[in-house]
This record gives structure tokens, C-alpha cells and sequence, in this order.
């Protein structure tokens, strides 16, 4: 059986990461090819059930995303994982796990993630106001209380400040086919 490949979506709250996830679902279909999305938000909504955001607990959450991941990918199942992961070795966990692993850096300034975040109306399960909770100091977010630890050497580094969630999708289906494992 061919195993599946993964690309992980990482960036600050408010890059991007749901939207170009949810487009490039739509492309991967329209080209007959299947792919799960594997999110953060709704994983963590099974994982704790009442989210207090700490460091313990987000070890936990990436660490069920991988192994959820890892086990799709070995049965055939492509991946895209929609998920911040603020520290790089929750990624370097999953590159070493999943044979064909690909991690896509979505940059955009954090103030332009501040402003995206909160005109939110579709928030795809993500949890709403978490720049202006954790700027009023009642909680904490990657890039503001938490470290966001930016990828070294992403397979692709997008910003999507400049591009459009279309065309951002695009780069990584491009990625995908040069990569030749489909």
C-alpha cells in the first residue's frame, strides 16, 4: 500500500492556516485526490475538552495530532495538518514520524494576524478574541506570552499577506506534485 503524505500548515493564529487548508482540499479534489485535514482546534476540543492553553497541555494536543497523522499516512490516507505549533520540535516530531512529510510556513506579521483575528466570522472552530485576551493579559497566544518558533527550513515559507488563500493553495499543490507523491 502507498503511504500517504502529510503537509503541516503551520504560522501564528490569524496567517491563515483554516482558509488555506479548506482551499486546498478543494483543489486536491477537483483533482481526484483525497486528503483529511487534521485541525488543532477540533482535536483539541476531544483531547481537553476545557482548554487552558498550557505548555503541558499543548505537548499533549501536537502530540495526538502526529500520532493521528502518522497513522493515517501509513494506511494511505494523505494529510494536511492545520495546526500553529509554536514550537518547532512539534514539527521536527512529525518530519521524523511521517515518511512523507511536508512543513509549509505561512508568514504574516503578527499585527496583520491581530486584525484578521478579530474580524473573524468563520473562525473553523478556532476560539474567538484570543489576541485581545491574551493582550488584556488573561490568557496567553503564540506570539504574544507564548513563543512562536518560525520553521528553519520549511519545504515552502508563503506570505500570506501578499497572496490569497488561492493562490497560496496553489504553491502547495505545486510543492505537492514536484515532490512527485501523489
Amino acid at each position: 500500500m502507498r503511504e500517504g503524505w502529510c503537509v503541516w500548515l503551520t504560522g501564528l493564529p490569524g496567517s491563515g492556516k483554516s482558509t488555506v487548508a479548506k482551499v486546498l482540499i478543494d483543489k486536491l479534489m477537483n483533482n481526484g485526490i483525497k486528503a483529511q485535514i487534521v485541525s488543532s482546534d477540533e482535536l483539541r476540543k476531544v483531547v481537553t475538552p476545557v482548554p487552558k492553553y498550557t505548555e503541558e497541555e499543548r505537548e499533549v494536543v501536537y502530540g495526538a495530532i502526529v500520532y493521528v497523522a502518522r497513522i493515517l499516512t501509513k494506511n494511505g490516507v494523505n494529510v494536511i495538518i492545520d495546526a500553529t505549533g509554536n514550537r518547532r520540535r512539534y514539527r521536527e516530531k512529525a518530519r521524523e514520524e511521517i515518511k512523507n512529510f511536508m512543513e509549509v510556513y505561512l508568514y504574516c506579521p503578527l499585527e496583520t494576524c491581530i486584525k484578521r483575528e478579530s474580524r473573524r466570522i468563520e473562525t473553523f472552530q478556532a476560539p474567538k478574541d484570543i489576541y485581545k485576551k491574551a493582550l488584556e493579559g488573561k490568557s496567553t497566544v503564540p506570539g504574544i506570552g507564548v513563543p512562536y518558533e518560525e520553521p528553519l527550513n520549511p519545504e515552502l515559507r508563503i506570505d500570506t499577506e501578499k497572496l490569497n488563500p488561492d493562490a497560496c493553495a496553489e504553491k502547495i499543490l505545486d510543492l505537492i506534485v514536484r515532490r512527485q507523491i501523489l
